[in-house]
């Protein structure tokens, strides 16, 4: 009888759900997907600037999901995250998992020259110094960030999605070839280049001083080929811009940019609406809805159901592996 009423007393954690201000969109469509209502939470500027949150319900012994990206206004929505995750924590809830489709500070990942900063460090110790257990992201800028990390981190991949766009959309994919825009996103498109088992391209950037790129060499073949250029993130787009203009006069018949990351600031838009791209399609890790009315090429990838798959497998305990090679129906 005793070990009866102790059962009942003990009561599984519930998911809540709670969505910063930089991407309500996508934290509504995990919410749906995964048949909940999103969390109250108050979020507002005071007079001063400073950032308040107020979370308006019961988060205590509660499995907390966090959904913040790092777009938009980045340093208030970073604080804005560190403070929903510590206000969690002192309400005692069970575990915080911040949910960061885009991870900020990414680039900065190692010491280009001396005195720099590696602050995509400092990032990963204010999460955890905030009281953030777990992280859930995609497409890291370069995966040994998970290392900067003590605490779990699960590095999404958004190939999947993309495989399945390539095939869905390019009625000639079979004889296409998947281009690395740089050396350093060689591994990223080869491993789409194998699953598709098509060819691959590299476009090498010719520096003859440390100022700029005096050239791009095209090492691969791409005439009278489609050429998808792969990539995991564009900010002002000039490289994947100058390599679509390559593939052309290298005789690519028609040229795709695929990016899990689509930043697009600065003259990202106007150069992409020069540029002979046929669309330039991204993930909504990061809002896209306003650059769409302002460039037609933009095509969207929804990843919604990745990262509300990751999150119900995450609190069910189940292996996350299972989507970097499928996408969720």
């Amino acid at each position: 009888m005793e070990a009866k009423s102790l059962l009942q007393l003990t009561k599984e954690p519930n998911i809540k759900i709670f969505s910063g201000s930089s991407h309500q969109d996508l934290s509504q469509k995990i919410a749906d997907r995964l048949g909940l209502e999103l969390g109250k939470v108050m979020t507002k500027k005071l007079s001063n600037q400073e950032t308040c949150v107020e979370i308006g319900e019961s988060v205590q012994g509660e499995d907390v999901y966090i959904v913040q990206s790092g777009c938009g206004e980045i340093n208030d929505n970073l604080m804005e995250l560190l403070i929903m995750i510590n206000a969690c924590k002192i309400a005692s809830a069970g575990r915080v998992t911040a949910v960061i489709p885009c991870f900020p500070y990414a680039r900065q990942d190692k010491r280009g020259e001396s005195r720099a900063p590696i602050s995509a460090r400092l990032v990963a110790d204010m999460l955890s110094t905030a009281g953030a257990d777990h992280i859930i992201t995609m497409d890291l800028h370069a995966s040994q960030i998970q290392g900067f990390f003590d605490i779990p981190v699960d590095n999404l991949c958004a190939e999947p999605a993309a495989l399945k766009w390539i095939k869905e959309s390019i009625s000639e994919w079979r004889s296409c070839t998947i281009v690395s825009p740089d050396a350093g996103g060689a591994k990223r498109a080869t491993s789409i280049a194998d699953k598709l088992n098509v060819d691959f391209a590299l476009i090498h950037k010719e520096r003859k001083k440390a100022s700029g790129v005096d050239g791009m060499v095209l090492v691969g073949d791409v005439r009278y080929r489609v050429a998808i250029l792969v990539d995991d993130m564009a900010d002002t787009c000039g490289t994947i811009c100058h390599a679509a203009d390559k593939l052309l006069s290298a005789g690519a018949t028609r040229v795709y940019a695929i990016l899990t990351h689509g930043i697009f600031s600065g003259p990202a838009i106007t150069r992409m609406n020069s540029a002979g791209f046929e669309a330039v399609v991204v993930t909504n890790t990061v809002p896209q809805e306003d650059k769409m009315k302002h460039c037609s090429k933009i095509q969207v990838i929804d990843i919604s159901m990745i990262l509300a798959e990751a999150i119900r497998r995450t609190h069910s305990g189940k292996s996350v592996s299972y989507l970097f090679s499928h996408v969720p129906s």
